[in-house]
């Protein structure tokens, strides 16, 4: 009988441990996904400041905010650091789409428009990808915090994975303090 009980003890424990590597691998596997698309529009990023500054030479310090913040997005590390870094670039992207209101001649030129389709493309895989990672994130978590999980991830590397958010809107605060605000012309 203790047998029994044992056995049954241990393939209970392996399968929990099956299903928490599972959803770790799923996880990160969705992470990397994220990764793929935020590099597309890192490498985007250059260009994209680059056409900026040949329309309007006005707006330097906003273009080098936008760098500062793509640079910063790049060295990031943990993903809570890759997570503010992200925040803050797409707050500048969003302060370049600002510009292009501010002076009509940039929005009128082809090299921008597509940059902008391109980028805006770019954001919708993101965003796919990072739905897809939070699900997976929560499923982890879930089975993190079961009495399994917690019993086995102290004999495994199962840290906490953060739920990924690009949401610009945010207090600028949690942007670093910063924020963007458009240079006016003098």
């Amino acid at each position: 009988m203790a047998i029994a009980v044992l056995a049954l003890g241990a393939l209970w424990l392996l399968s929990a441990w099956r299903g928490l590597v599972a959803a770790r691998n799923a996880a990160d596997s969705a992470w990397n996904a994220i990764d793929v698309h935020l590099r597309d529009r890192h490498a985007l990023i250059g260009a994209l400041v680059a056409a900026v500054q040949a329309e309007t030479p006005v707006e330097a310090e906003t273009l080098a905010r936008v760098t500062a913040a793509r640079d910063h997005a790049v060295a990031a590390t943990s993903p809570w650091e890759r997570a503010n870094a992200e925040r803050r670039l797409v707050a500048g992207i969003a302060a370049i789409a600002t510009l292009a209101e501010h002076h009509p001649g940039l929005g009128a030129t082809g090299a921008f428009v597509d940059l902008q389709a391109r980028l805006s493309h770019i954001e919708d895989e993101a965003q796919a990808a990072r739905r897809i990672y939070n699900a997976d994130v929560r499923l982890y978590t879930r089975r993190r915090n079961r009495l399994a999980g917690r019993l086995l991830r102290k004999l495994g590397t199962f840290e906490a994975r953060p739920y990924f958010e690009l949401d610009h809107t945010r207090d600028r605060s949690a942007m670093g303090g910063d924020g963007f605000t458009l240079a006016r012309a003098a």
